[in-house]
């Protein structure tokens, strides 16, 4: 039976144009942390390449965990700033594809990273002896590689099985960037394949992911218990407690943002997403260097420098 349909060629995003008198406000809001964000992370990157007493492994997946939360906040960002300042907020559907893409790559990066990392703080708490050698540059240098080969296949995968289907329902996306659950529910095609390979790849990144951040701090917490002196165990903890701030929160609002009951309103599902898309990656510099000696000593000797320069 053949179906009288349009292809959809552009989307409509509603964003929070229900809000307008929001917009101006909004748009402030979300101009500093977008600007926040990506002074302080290229912050970070500076600080990890130029001193020389932060060349080690964990500020070298700490630098890459910056670049994936600017390009995390890039994604969506820019967009949603424009949105809040025109009337007509529209997104072409490669446009869309593009944005859908790159934000999978992004959210799957940041996912493996934080377990590349929690591994690393493994190591150096229960192998310390050995960790210079487990943790080689070659191998830091492949495991980010392999970080961000497995966010270019989740999200080659997810956009392809969304963005093969048809969109005649409507072009309106209830959100204010190219997410998965409102673009499923736009199409007339059969989405039940599309919603199975979301699941499993969303579940195996997700759940494999959160394992080893679980497995590596329950074998990092019994290593902690096993020193002697009070003294040692807060030096211990304190090396991974940044890491594990950044974790509690990333996975926190994830689980809460895609385990949620049906029931939750739109609105309070564009709230969710702006804190995980947006807020926490501008929280991640902080937390690295208000909870970290090393960095906020870093920052000393790079202000020094700049001020001998002056």
């Amino acid at each position: 039976m053949q179906k009288n349909q349009t292809t959809v060629t552009e989307f409509i995003l509603v964003g929070f144009s229900d809000h307008p008198e929001l917009q101006i406000p909004l748009f402030i809001f979300f101009l500093l942390i977008y600007v926040i964000n990506v002074v302080g992370n290229i912050g970070i990157i500076i600080l990890t390449i130029t001193d020389a007493k932060l060349q080690t492994p964990m500020y070298f997946f700490l630098r890459n965990l910056s670049f994936v939360d600017i390009g995390f906040s890039t994604t969506i960002a820019p967009k949603l700033l424009t949105d809040l300042v025109t009337q007509h907020s529209t997104i072409s559907f490669t446009g869309c594809a593009t944005q859908f893409f790159f934000f999978g790559i992004f959210v799957t990066a940041e996912a493996c990273i934080l377990a590349v990392m929690a591994y690393d703080r493994f190591i150096a708490i229960c192998y310390p002896l050995q960790y210079f050698v487990v943790m080689s540059k070659k191998l830091c240098i492949q495991f980010v590689t392999i970080v961000y080969i497995l966010g270019i296949f989740n999200a080659t995968a997810h956009t392809i099985v969304i963005f093969t289907l048809d969109f005649c329902n409507s072009d309106t996306i209830n959100h204010f960037f190219c997410d998965a659950p409102p673009l499923l529910s736009l199409s007339c095609s059969d989405t039940q394949l599309a919603h199975i390979v979301n699941f499993i790849l969303s579940t195996f990144f997700g759940g494999t992911t959160f394992l080893i951040i679980l497995i590596s701090y329950i074998a990092i917490v019994i290593a902690i218990l096993k020193i002697s002196s009070a003294q040692g165990r807060k030096k211990a903890f304190n090396t991974c407690a940044s890491h594990l701030t950044t974790v509690s929160i990333f996975f926190g609002t994830v689980i809460s943002m895609y385990s949620r009951p049906s029931s939750i309103s739109l609105d309070k599902d564009k709230i969710t997403s702006i804190f995980y898309t947006l807020i926490i990656s501008s929280l991640n510099p902080f937390i690295y260097s208000l909870r970290n000696k090393d960095v906020n000593d870093a920052i000393s000797r790079l202000l020094e420098k700049i001020t001998l320069l002056k």
